[in-house]
């Protein structure tokens, strides 16, 4: 690799960083849109996480997410490029948004920059924690192939698990199909959701709030036997900070040395996953 040449990171929005990872390690995030009753908003420019809610539910109809437009790609791209840098991008798993081929298709748009793009497998924190390793790897100089190898290893320990105690936003979004939907809109039925690698699964489902102090116990036994193999854990939710800053004391009781972030989603979760929806994510070292 030629010293001069320099590997810079761009994402999407639904990734879980804070303003400062962003800074630090010079992250380009690229805004997904969001549509509310007709009126088209860019996530994090001119919508905040928290404004958001409230017009979801003030909405008529589920919000509809959509991948950046190829241009804004494009702007990003050569904009990035021209001192020659090489850039990576990272986006949230294809199996929940098209992002990556709009990336993809941008960079044939851009033949003279050298453009590689990382299907992360997850998204928010997950997909966060794969788009600071590989800041990292770039500051210190690593090559593209040698961040491509860290982000797969990456992917394949990493968990992300999801509480979703209201089912009625992810049956509107299809994204569990119309059966399960129906059956599980009747029964008043919590899911918890795991995403590995970019698939969806639903290993249980239950009733009511024991299920949900299950799921909780579940994710602090997990904590406890994988000890010092996880650093850190990233703690995502919709509306429910009080009892996310409990869970992280549960946590911090059996791994004291855990950095935990607490964050609010972003919209493009927030709009499949409902009210009172969380996730706990985290990757083993």
């Amino acid at each position: 690799m030629n010293t001069l040449s320099k590997i810079k990171i761009m994402t999407d929005s639904s990734v879980q960083l804070t303003q400062e990872e962003i800074e630090k390690y010079n992250i380009t995030v690229v805004p997904l849109s969001v549509t509310i009753d007709g009126k088209t908003y860019i996530d994090g420019i001119d919508i905040t996480r928290r404004d958001f809610i409230e017009k979801m539910d003030d909405g008529k109809e589920l919000p509809k997410t959509s991948q950046p437009p190829i241009g804004r790609f494009v702007d990003t791209i050569k904009k990035l490029t021209e001192d020659g840098s090489e850039v990576i991008g990272i986006f949230l798993a294809k199996s929940l948004s098209g992002t990556i081929d709009a990336a993809k298709q941008a960079a044939e748009l851009v033949p003279e920059a050298k453009v590689t793009c990382y299907d992360s497998g997850y998204t928010d924190r997950a997909e966060g924690y794969e788009v600071l390793a590989a800041a990292k790897d770039a500051q210190e100089g690593k090559s593209t192939d040698e961040i491509m190898d860290h982000l797969k290893r990456m992917e394949k320990n990493m968990y992300l698990e999801m509480m979703i105690p209201d089912l009625k936003n992810i049956v509107k979004g299809g994204r569990l199909g119309a059966l399960a939907g129906r059956v599980v809109s009747m029964l008043n039925i919590r899911i918890f959701l795991q995403m590995k690698s970019g698939k969806i699964l639903v290993p249980k489902k239950g009733r009511g709030k024991k299920f949900t102090s299950k799921f909780n116990d579940m994710l602090v036994d997990q904590l406890r036997e994988l000890g010092d193999k996880v650093k850190q854990v990233g703690i995502s939710y919709v509306d429910t900070r009080d009892e996310m800053e409990e869970l992280a004391a549960r946590f911090k009781e059996v791994n004291p040395n855990l950095d935990i972030l607490i964050q609010e989603t972003s919209p493009i979760i927030i709009t499949h996953s409902g009210h009172g929806a969380y996730a706990v994510m985290f990757y083993t070292e």
